[in-house]
């Protein structure tokens, strides 16, 4: 069995305040994938593509989270939540009925580099109120095989028998987020099958999936009862995404993500009404 459906690359795009980002998921070649509704990677030691950050902006319907490799980024929202996202570190944010926030960078010079993940919830959930978690780096669990590190983000994943569980939990979607670092020549291996929404991203150097290799920059749709076994001949860095779909329509409008284009209309006007600062 191939593993790999499709590749992609992600394409240049600037959000926030003009944060120069790639768009990974959610652009021409790659729309949605349920339920996963966007993956953004930022990466530049040049304060001017970073600095202006992500000044206050309202979400409703779904879920973001964020995650570092370097540098701090500073969240505050309406809700009273703030929090610095340091290296290693991982801010989870249901906006779910309404939220607004900013993630502003908590440096003036040196490399930022992170990601920044939308993952939908289900139309039961979308009106429920909206909550927030800061994890710190020393927090995440972590596997270590030869020259492997595997980091356990979300979810669930077993290693030689023991079941790892990471801090940011949406048990319905069996929502799974794995970092798979490489710090020389190694291999590990994970078992299908998994949620039937099954994606990889090469963040660093080069990965061979099974008997295929992958380039930084290059997102897979994967297969989801395969077995992969990733293998690198020097540093590298792979993020592992699963989730189960969830079946909806999706209408998106901006950083409003919806089930109808009526429900949209009604979160623009909660939000021009100020709605979104209590829960």
């Amino acid at each position: 069995m191939n593993a790999i459906l499709t590749r992609h690359r992600g394409i240049p795009a600037q959000d926030g305040a003009g944060v120069k980002l790639t768009r990974i998921v959610n652009q021409p070649s790659l729309r949605h994938q349920d339920p996963f509704l966007m993956l953004d990677e930022f990466r530049s030691d040049d304060p001017n593509d970073y600095i202006a950050g992500f000044p206050p902006h309202p979400h409703r319907g779904f879920v973001t989270l964020t995650y570092m490799l370097a540098g701090r980024m500073e969240h505050q929202d309406s809700v009273g939540n703030t929090g610095v996202v340091e290296a290693g570190g991982v801010q989870w944010m249901k906006a779910a009925r309404g939220i607004i926030h900013a993630e502003m960078p908590k440096q003036e010079e040196g490399l930022m580099w992170g990601f920044q993940l939308w993952l939908n919830l289900p139309a039961k959930d979308k009106l429920s109120a909206a909550q927030w978690a800061d994890h710190r780096a020393e927090t995440i669990p972590q596997w270590h095989g030869d020259a492997v590190t595997v980091r356990v983000i979300a979810g669930t994943e077993t290693f030689d028998g023991e079941v790892v569980t990471g801090p940011v939990q949406q048990p319905e979607q069996h929502f799974q987020m794995l970092d798979v670092q490489f710090a020389t020549a190694g291999q590990w291996q994970q078992r299908g099958p998994t949620p039937q929404t099954r994606l990889g991203y090469v963040y660093q150097g080069e990965v061979w999936l099974n008997d295929q290799l992958l380039q930084r920059g290059e997102l897979v749709r994967l297969a989801a009862d395969a077995d992969l076994t990733l293998r690198s001949e020097a540093q590298a860095g792979m993020l592992l995404l699963a989730a189960q779909p969830i079946g909806e329509p999706i209408v998106q409008y901006g950083p409003f993500v919806m089930n109808s284009h009526a429900e949209i209309e009604q979160a623009i006007r909660d939000y021009q009404a100020g709605r979104f600062t209590a829960t």
